[in-house]
């Protein structure tokens, strides 16, 4: 899939402000700095759709992203950044998990995880609550660069190690890196192949 159109649709505190025209929704979350903003600008071609911040936790809110005018793609917080307020936290929680489970036109969840670093107990817990709650998702490891990549690998391998104690399959993954655009075209593929099915349906 080549991505040829971008369009900004706007930022959303609440559910019921969401669209309601029923295009195929692709959500990307993960922990705060986990370098989604940069994924998110690198698939797309456009180094300023999403905001890049040195500040973790900067999305606010979820952000809605029309692509190729075929499906949303939807920024969504990050998880897991200890100096927001628990009250703050403890709402958007609230309505990230009363979006997976209640968007009907979510399609698909990209889960990012950060390869540099061994599994973290939220992101394993974001795992499970998804699979319990069969919600349709995939994990992304994010920043595999050339300079690191051995280690990544070996992360990556230790994660799926774990997931392989609880889970009987493990999810489709795709290994990027934004640094050097890696992963672009396989996220792509598995988004166009997504959106076809649903329109064979």
């Amino acid at each position: 899939m080549n991505i040829t159109s971008r369009k900004f649709i706007g930022s959303f505190n609440k559910l019921n402000e969401l669209p309601t025209n029923g295009t195929p929704e692709f959500c990307f979350i993960g922990r705060s700095n986990v370098g989604k903003s940069s994924l998110i600008n690198f698939i797309t071609g456009k180094n300023d759709l999403a905001k890049v911040s040195s500040t973790p936790g900067k999305t606010q809110s979820l952000n809605y992203f029309l692509l190729n005018n075929l499906w949303y793609l939807v920024d969504l917080p990050g998880y897991g950044y200890a100096r927001r307020s628990k009250t703050l936290r403890s709402e958007w929680d609230k309505v990230m998990y009363r979006y997976f489970e209640e968007r009907e036109s979510l399609t698909n969840i990209f889960l990012l995880i950060d390869s540099r670093i061994k599994p973290m107990k939220s992101d394993l817990e974001m795992i499970d609550w998804l699979g319990e709650n069969g919600v349709p998702f995939s994990l992304v490891y994010t920043k595999a660069d050339t300079r690191e990549l051995k280690q990544c690998k070996i992360n990556i391998k230790i994660f799926e190690d774990k997931l392989s104690e609880t889970w009987s399959e493990l999810p489709i993954s795709f290994v990027t890196s934004s640094e050097e655009r890696r992963g672009k075209e396989e996220i792509l593929n598995y988004i166009e192949s997504c959106v076809h099915g649903l329109n064979e349906q």
